[in-house]
């Protein structure tokens, strides 16, 4: 009897996005609803944040302009955000949440190390090419400021690193990993090398397509799985 298809998390058909979807909820169309329609201004105010962020850069932002761009009143911003610093933190820590929620909604799952990992890979990826606004905020602006944003959230980032490890780590008790390769160190080399990959794409190093994005899942895994992997060969001497 063939065996019934396995069936894919749903971590994996999400992305880090805006509430509104796509690469940004566009605040002009939000506005422009019907009005029997309220609009969550806080949101309206972290889209249009994203936007901002992403194309001028954090340190030149001025409250004013993410004022501007979501189409509201200069001190409504501060009617929910104490400062910019304030709107990218919460901007970061709701983004990175939903892949820390991702990661551990994998890791549930019976799928194989190799394949949990795949799935991270697509979940991160996918984000990017739903969402490079959003993701070039957090490695730019958050993750890559190690004096400033990145040294603040550190206890997120390594969280991730820790939930990628525990993959790793019960992979190798399985026997499907080699003993002996730290898990917190791969957890790195694999989140390293998707950041890499997403810091190529922002910075225009490497074509942004579909099947780029797609391709750059399968040789991630098999570069860091094709090291972890017990039976995978080794060099002769």
């Amino acid at each position: 009897m063939a065996s019934k298809p396995r069936q894919r998390p749903r971590a994996e058909r999400a992305v880090i996005a805006p509430a509104g979807g796509g690469n940004g909820a566009n605040p002009r169309q939000a506005r422009s609803r019907g009005r029997g329609e309220a609009v969550d201004k806080r949101r309206l105010i972290l889209d249009a944040a994203v936007g901002v962020f992403a194309r001028r850069g954090f340190t030149a932002c001025r409250v004013s302009d993410v004022a501007d761009e979501a189409g509201v009143a200069y001190g409504l911003v501060y009617h929910y955000f104490d400062s910019k610093e304030e709107i990218l933190d919460t901007l970061f820590v709701e983004r990175w949440q939903l892949m820390l929620d991702a990661i551990e909604a994998i890791d549930r799952g019976e799928a194989s190390g190799r394949e949990k990992l795949g799935l991270v890979a697509s979940f991160i990826i996918d984000s990017y090419r739903h969402s490079p606004d959003v993701m070039k905020v957090i490695i730019v602006e958050v993750t890559r400021a190690a004096h400033s944003f990145g040294l603040e959230h550190l206890d997120h980032i390594r969280t991730a690193y820790d939930r990628i490890g525990r993959i790793v780590e019960a992979a190798s008790r399985d026997g499907e990993f080699k003993p002996g390769i730290s898990s917190q160190f791969a957890a790195m080399c694999f989140y390293g090398a998707i950041e890499q990959l997403l810091s190529a794409w922002i910075f225009g190093l490497l074509p942004r397509t579909d099947e780029e994005y797609d391709q750059a899942k399968e040789l991630v895994v098999e570069t860091i799985c094709g090291g972890l992997e017990a039976t995978a060969a080794r060099p002769s001497a």
